[in-house]
């Protein structure tokens, strides 16, 4: 006779056949499938989830490897959200998978989480997780949420009735370049293994309707001294989004809002730009400050590379100095601290593409 499969989670009386019958009966989708994403992926499948969706728009790259388990090195260069769906069918060939080969924006993030019972917030930079809360909100679906950087970890659960949201944590945006990405100050990889298998916890709590999930909380974790600490967070009857009278009724364009700056280019200006220096009516240098590995992948047309950690030198600061010059780097992080650094050395014709590589790579 064929064991059950989920035979482990039956045995458990707060799950038993009732709780497993909801699990494979929910949805859930996965906004990134880089470090937290790939250890929720994985439990996801495993617990036998339904449907699970992944979104990304990335390519898997080598530094990926240090972190993002689902991935190996035969699968450097492909799409990102394919390979993932692949190794999740692997694992559990009952669960329907959803591949969203995509950047998620604005335009298209309501209809996609409008699919899902349940969205975890597995992604790296701030524009993202304002998209993601507000369409949450916006839908009414609740949202697990983390961030981690270098030995530490944050996890919430936002969205739930009378339960805060990410704006009631977090209003606005940091200035861009002020807090460090995962990119810039590193991260210990074993943490996402931590912090994205809570996520996957956080998540079948929820469709089970077992214990209490982190909301209401925010749920911090440090490595260096294994240590859980819980900080009260609340609603916020003015929060923009999920307030009593709130003022974020539809998405806007989150990249945009959150480098906030006269020094920031939407896609379709440096389109047009990049036109006209094309038909040689203007000039200027289009530089690409990731490092070497990620412009291996590809470069926006025209672009020069000039690494970030190269600009610390003052001769390629004079270099450009008097020159227009546009900057860009995966997805505005980077690029934001650099024209913050740039503009204080006395630049002056210096702006930036805050959506960055992700969002060209994704229109074009």
């Amino acid at each position: 006779m064929r064991s059950d499969r989920y035979s482990r989670h039956r045995r458990i009386p707060e799950i038993g056949s009732i709780g497993q019958e909801r699990i494979s009966a929910a949805s859930v989708l996965v906004v990134g499938s880089g470090g937290l994403g790939s250890p929720a992926l994985m439990y996801l499948a495993a617990a036998g989830v339904g449907k699970i969706g992944i979104v990304d728009f990335d390519v898997v790259d080598l530094t990926n490897l240090q972190r993002q388990v689902i991935f190996s090195e035969a699968a450097l260069g492909l799409p990102k959200a394919h390979e993932a769906a692949r190794r999740v069918q692997e694992l559990n060939s009952t669960v329907n998978v959803e591949a969203h080969n995509q950047l998620l924006t604005s335009s298209n993030a309501r209809a996609i989480i409008a699919g899902y019972d349940i969205v975890i917030d597995a992604t790296d930079n701030f524009a993202t997780r304002y998209l993601i809360n507000d369409a949450c909100i916006l839908e009414g679906i609740p949202c697990v949420w983390a961030s981690i950087l270098r030995f530490d970890g944050q996890i919430s659960v936002f969205g739930l009735d009378h339960g805060p949201c990410y704006r009631c944590v977090f209003p606005e945006p940091p200035t861009p370049g002020s807090v460090p990405s995962c990119s810039d100050a590193g991260v210990l990889g074993a943490m996402c293994g931590v912090i994205g298998s809570m996520q996957a916890v956080e998540a079948l709590k929820l469709i089970v309707g077992v214990g209490e999930p982190l909301a209401g909380v925010m749920g911090i974790y440090d490595s260096l001294s294994a240590s859980l600490s819980k900080v009260p967070i609340r609603r916020n009857t003015l929060c923009a989004v999920c307030g009593d009278q709130p003022s974020v009724t539809e998405l806007i364009d989150y990249t945009l809002w959150c480098s906030a700056s006269d020094l920031s280019l939407r896609q379709s200006e440096l389109e047009a730009l990049l036109a006209e220096r094309d038909a040689g009516l203007i000039d200027f240098a289009l530089i690409d400050i990731r490092d070497s590995d990620e412009v291996s992948v590809g470069m926006i047309p025209g672009a020069i590379h000039v690494p970030v950690a190269e600009w610390d030198d003052s001769a390629v600061r004079e270099s450009f100095l008097e020159r227009d010059v546009i900057v860009y780097c995966k997805s505005g992080d980077r690029s934001g601290a650099l024209i913050r650094m740039l503009t204080n050395s006395g630049f002056t014709r210096i702006k930036h593409f805050p959506g960055g590589y992700v969002e060209w790579s994704s229109g074009n």
